[in-house]
């Protein structure tokens, strides 16, 4: 279990309720990534176009829950081998296994939030990208009451 709510230097959970935020699944490297402050995503999906202020992020494993989030602060374009937020072992990791993209848009954030309560797998996973509220969030105790409330995309 993740005990960053605990921490007395965790960044405070005051995102506004209404802001628009985008929910993707992250394995463990992944989300080691996005505590450094960066989560690419091949420039093909849908999640690169779209508005939204936060991501969330659904961790698989260990705990198969949304546990954080974060304000987006900028967007990133890097083509693979080009000077960017990702190095190669990056592209290795977090792009090679999933698709044969050569350019990604890397999501750059503040310091991830972790969440009161984490939204607890109860069903299948978080698969694409959902979209929600931070009060969405913050109300749901799992994926399927997020579902209810969630819109679905890559």
């Amino acid at each position: 279990m993740d005990l960053d709510r605990f921490a007395d230097d965790a960044p405070a959970d005051d995102a506004p309720g209404d802001a628009r935020v985008c929910v993707v699944a992250t394995r463990p490297d992944t989300f080691e990534r996005c505590r450094e402050g960066f989560y690419p995503a091949p420039r093909s999906y849908d999640r690169t176009r779209a508005a939204f202020d936060y991501v969330a992020f659904y961790r698989t494993a260990p705990v198969s829950a949304i546990t954080h989030y974060a304000r987006v602060v900028d967007r990133v374009e890097q083509a693979r081998g080009e000077p960017g937020p990702m190095s190669e072992e990056d592209w290795a990791a977090l792009i090679d296994p999933f698709s044969e993209e050569r350019v990604v848009v890397v999501f750059e954030f503040d310091e991830p939030v972790p969440l009161d309560s984490p939204v607890e797998n109860d069903a299948s996973g978080v698969r694409g990208a959902w979209y929600c509220t931070v009060d969405d969030l913050r109300a749901a105790a799992t994926l399927s009451a997020l579902s209810t409330r969630a819109e679905r995309g890559e």
